[in-house]
């Protein structure tokens, strides 16, 4: 059986993830960035206990098909970004159609209705939150970075992220208190 949670991002909230799996007495089968696999029917009790234990954890269980398919674009964004090590060479809404199975005009159209930002936008802002991660590392060059996250130029991660950020790369480089968001913020205008 699968199952959808919502605002899983992180490798930590992987782990957090099977460990109320494993109090629940449920075995898993796949635990991955919004979606799990179960060997077991959640019985109506451990829905109730695993959806309590989630919101206890700031994260929630899906049943609305939209919202299953919102938070698996965001996931599929974040993984590339984020935790991918090959750069998509593939048009990036291709990419995503293939990956889910939609259209993407009508992804992107649902996207925008209930998250109240583009597709583009939300992809934009964790390029950045990663370019600041990869920017504090110090351990590539911009040059380096604006391959690793297939920009055409250097030029073009600059203007994008000055955009964003409203710093240049270098300025941002140089600050004291670097500041990041956590990933469930990124894109969500909350920031």
């Amino acid at each position: 059986m699968k199952i959808y949670i919502k605002y899983m991002v992180s490798i930590r909230c992987k782990m957090m993830v099977k460990e109320e799996l494993r109090k629940l007495g449920l075995h898993f089968i796949v635990v991955d960035l919004g979606e799990v696999e179960i060997m077991e029917d959640l019985t109506t009790l451990q829905r109730a206990l695993l959806k309590a234990a989630l919101l206890e954890s700031g994260l929630e269980l899906m049943d609305d098909k939209k919202a299953v398919l919102i938070e698996k674009i965001k996931n599929v964004i974040i993984e590339m970004v984020h935790y991918s090590e090959e750069s998509i060479k593939i048009n990036f809404s291709d990419y995503l159609s293939e990956k889910l199975k939609h259209d993407y005009t009508y992804m992107s159209n649902l996207f925008s209705e209930v998250q109240g930002t583009t597709i583009e936008q939300f992809i934009i802002s964790h390029k950045v939150e990663r370019i600041k991660e990869l920017i504090i590392y110090d351990e590539l060059n911009i040059t380096e970075i604006a391959y690793k996250m297939n920009y055409s130029s250097v030029a073009h991660l600059s203007n994008q992220f000055k955009k964003v950020t409203g710093l240049s790369s270098t300025h941002f480089k140089q600050l004291k208190d670097k500041r990041r968001s956590p990933l469930e913020d990124v894109g969500n205008n909350i920031n």
